[in-house]
């Protein structure tokens, strides 16, 4: 329903912009589909956090995870349905769990430390991560948003040492662990994504090759 509204909409901007090739009208369309296809994902987002009680945890991980995700990028689903399942996992889930005094104050120490290094080895390896639809090609925009997450990563587990809100830091560990994850290789195997500048150094090659 959302793809052919989108292509709906996509088609009468190009019917009454005659000077719209098809490249740029792919752009177009994909702005469409984020425009009508989240907003109503960011209703069911809220309403699901309510019905669990966590609405103002549910704001507050999209704060943590929000910045970081920004800069180390992350796989995306294919299907609305997808999407809205994994979404609400993350940060409804983390949200909903982060209520539970899951650890101690010095366990916490050790859990920002361990899930610090971990991140920083993620970002290393593979941040940021781009997708097929939005990848990210210039060296030096893929430098500065890397560098970018090992700070933001850096400041939000600080902020989770200095906080004694237990269901604050404990949205600070879980929520950045999971994004780490989400820009692993084994993640996007998983959900069947592919890193955009992959796919571009290996069109490049072919065409190289040729």
């Amino acid at each position: 329903m959302v793809d052919k509204i989108c292509d709906y909409l996509t088609n009468k901007i190009k019917k009454q912009m005659p000077d719209v090739n098809e490249e740029r009208a792919e752009v177009i369309n994909y702005g469409i589909h984020l425009i009508v296809g989240e907003i109503p994902k960011t209703f069911i987002f809220i309403a699901i956090a309510a019905l669990l009680g966590v609405l103002k945890e549910f704001f507050i991980t999209i704060l943590v995870i929000f910045p970081y995700r920004t800069f180390s990028g992350g796989f995306h689903l294919k299907t609305h349905i997808g999407c809205i399942l994994c979404t609400s996992l993350m940060y409804c889930g983390t949200a909903y769990i982060s209520q539970f005094h899951l650890f101690g104050n010095n366990a916490k120490y050790v859990l920002i430390f361990l899930v610090w290094i971990f991140g920083i080895i993620m970002c290393r390896l593979y941040a940021p991560a781009d997708t097929e639809n939005v990848p990210i090609l210039r060296k030096k925009d893929r430098l500065i948003k890397r560098r970018l997450s090992y700070i933001v990563l850096t400041i939000t587990l600080i902020i989770g040492g200095i906080v004694n809100n237990y269901v604050i830091y404990n949205i600070i560990i879980l929520g950045t662990f999971i994004q780490s994850i989400t820009i692993s290789r084994l993640a996007y195997k998983l959900t069947n994504n592919q890193y955009g500048y992959e796919i571009y150094l290996k069109e490049e090659n072919n065409v190289n090759l040729v």
